[in-house]
């Protein structure tokens, strides 16, 4: 019997955000956000993080891509029917914008395919968007 291919849809991003106060400094267009990034991996297959790709949009709909290896320094291995969670931070010049983009995967097989990451949006508590 061999493996059976990954399907993306088996692999689902959660995402929280938060607005850092304590670091933005709106007079200088500078707004500060944590977000938390968490991967389920409901495949028959372990799976391991390798890159991501970002896509970060400002309010004024300026964007920027971002591309690099890995997550926070890691390129995680998430096992079958486990989780693995993130933080890391993003610093935009508008009080709201979006991210979205991909993460690139291997199973361990070598099997590589794209999980893409739903536009979730960042936005300083009270703010319409």
């Amino acid at each position: 019997m061999t493996e059976s291919t990954v399907d993306p849809s088996q692999i689902t991003i959660k995402v929280k955000t938060e607005y850092l106060d304590e670091q933005s400094e709106p007079e200088k267009q500078c707004f500060a956000f944590r977000y938390t990034i968490t991967i389920h991996n409901a495949s028959y297959s372990p799976i391991q993080l390798l890159a991501r790709h970002w896509v970060i949009t400002n309010a004024d709909a300026q964007q920027e891509e971002v591309h690099g290896e890995g997550v926070i320094g890691e390129k995680p291995l998430i096992g079958t029917n486990a989780t693995y969670s993130y933080s890391s931070h993003c610093v935009l010049n508008t009080p709201v914008g979006s991210m979205s983009g991909s993460y690139h995967m291997v199973t361990t097989t070598g099997e590589a395919f794209q999980v893409p990451i739903p536009r979730f949006t960042l936005a300083i508590p009270n703010v319409l968007h």
